[in-house]
């Protein structure tokens, strides 16, 4: 039976300002025991999140933020960044950032208890191995699923790491990894019950150099990848998000590219990035249309019909039509 992650648990062994780090945000100044942040949770230029390291709690000077929390312990800053998420699936965001181990099923317990005046500090990884595609089955199974193996090679790695400090420490993992901008290892992937989605260091952007004319735009490296396979033969410069919350990274980087296209996620997330892009850059174009019935791109990709189950449709149309012309 698998374990049991509950609020108590991620309160005590999760600190604020390593999530804050894995999601790309970085402290401007620090004053005692207190770090301060340009607030992540709406526009400013002078910093008054407050992070209390102590404590593991944080605090909003600057206003209340989307979710009308000013302040609270490191699940009510999930709740206001992740905001609608409700209550289980923030919990199931901070498991898969923070690379807990994510069980099938997330129990709320303790919500409303006081804030552990103590916490542990973050569990600490390190990169055992960099490998071609290729030699772990499970990796090139999870990739076979997406419809994108073919295009992940070279491009793909299987990347190996152990956690060295903590009560978890001499635990082993392996994900499917691409670097981003920084040199950081981006990780996907997926068991029975859960997806995986996490950075083993600083989180950031993926540039995949091509054209100075075309630029175009994807929130993960998935849905580039399946856009590849439709267009094997594009000399685009890609830019992955890797998180729609860098999105202002890769809009410094785009300005000038005449031709800006961006195949974002179909939902309420991904209408918002792109709306943010439109209002930076005004000939950006939104390609989301291409998978209208779908999630993403390689939603899209993966739902399509075989090549073989296209030609056995066509095979027993045909028999039938002979058979009325006889």
């Amino acid at each position: 039976m698998a374990n049991i992650v509950t609020a108590d648990q991620i309160k005590q062994e999760v600190s604020l300002v390593d999530l804050l780090a894995k999601l790309g945000h970085r402290p401007s100044y620090r004053s005692g025991k207190e770090l301060f942040y340009k607030s992540m949770l709406r526009e400013e230029r002078t910093p008054s999140l407050c992070v209390n390291v102590n404590l593991n709690v944080w605090f909003d000077h600057g206003g209340a933020g989307v979710s009308q929390k000013q302040g609270g312990n490191v699940i009510d800053f999930a709740l206001a960044y992740w905001f609608p998420s409700d209550f289980v699936q923030v919990l199931k965001k901070i498991s898969e950032t923070m690379l807990l181990d994510l069980p099938a099923h997330v129990e709320p317990v303790g919500r409303h208890r006081r804030i552990n005046t103590q916490s542990e500090k973050l569990t600490n990884y390190k990169v055992t191995g960099v490998r071609e595609l290729g030699g772990n089955q499970r990796i090139s199974a999870y990739l076979k699923t997406r419809g994108i193996y073919d295009q992940a090679k070279g491009r793909i790695k299987e990347v190996y790491y152990e956690i060295v400090t903590g009560p978890k420490a001499g635990k082993s993992f392996f994900c499917a990894g691409w670097q981003n901008d920084l040199g950081s290892w981006e990780l996907s992937n997926k068991g029975k019950h859960f997806k995986f989605k996490a950075c083993l260091g600083r989180k950031a952007i993926t540039t995949i150099a091509g054209s100075d004319s075309r630029v175009t735009l994807f929130e993960g490296y998935m849905d580039y990848l399946s856009w590849l396979a439709d267009n094997p033969k594009a000399t685009d410069t890609v830019i992955v998000l890797n998180s729609v919350n860098l999105l202002e990274s890769a809009i410094s980087k785009i300005a000038s590219f005449p031709s800006v296209q961006a195949y974002f996620d179909r939902d309420k997330a991904g209408e918002k990035a792109f709306e943010q892009l439109k209002k930076a850059v005004s000939h950006a174009q939104d390609r989301s249309t291409l998978y209208r019935k779908y999630k993403d791109y390689n939603d899209m990709l993966i739902n399509r019909p075989s090549p073989n189950l296209i030609y056995e449709e066509s095979h027993i149309y045909e028999k039938m039509m002979s058979s009325f012309t006889r």
